[in-house]
């Protein structure tokens, strides 16, 4: 599955408009295949890198996901934070907390999270998560309990040097095209 939606503003990233590109895969394996094709490979380098200042990648196997459907269904927002752990951080309390983040916002459909197995790309990101809400209103809900999103916050605030979060919207599948005669 490959994902390309608009970037929703939220208050948790002060990046500049910086598009994500969001992909899953059954296994190491097929991302592997992927990555090493040479039409991945020539579309990477003739198209994607001459227009682009810098690339973040984090991969993570999100064992979690067993009986979720790879694809987001079309209008859902998507959240996929990025965590950067500061060097003396307790990572299995951080993965603990953010693993429980889908009991206190029931407002999220499916959630994944995982640890970066790729380093070298990913600009010292060593944890990722991704939660999958049914549109931007239940994500914006979310948000607007500041109460409890700072609450989870103070939970693991001293053990995070740096947190990306990017939202964006699942696109309606573009309209069939019917032959003309």
């Amino acid at each position: 599955l490959l994902s390309v939606g608009p970037r929703l503003p939220n208050r948790s990233s002060a990046l500049p408009s910086t598009p994500l590109l969001h992909s899953r895969y059954k296994s190491k394996e097929d991302l592997e295949a992927y990555s090493a094709h040479p039409s991945h490979v020539s579309v990477v380098k003739g198209y994607v890198l001459p227009i682009i200042d810098d690339i973040m990648s984090v991969d993570w196997v999100a064992d979690d996901l067993a009986t979720a459907s790879l694809v987001p269904p079309p209008g859902s927002a998507v959240r996929v934070s990025f965590l950067k752990l500061k060097e003396d951080a307790d990572k299995d309390t951080v993965l603990g907390v953010v693993r429980g983040i889908p009991e206190s916002f029931k407002q999220i459909s499916e959630f994944s999270l995982g640890e970066n197995f790729s380093p070298g790309r990913a600009k010292g990101f060593s944890i990722a998560s991704l939660a999958v809400f049914p549109g931007p209103r239940e994500l914006e809900a979310v948000d607007s309990n500041e109460e409890l999103v700072n609450y989870q916050k103070d939970k693991v605030r001293d053990q995070i040097e740096s947190v990306v979060v990017v939202d964006y919207v699942v696109p309606e599948p573009p309209p069939a095209q019917s032959a003309s005669l």
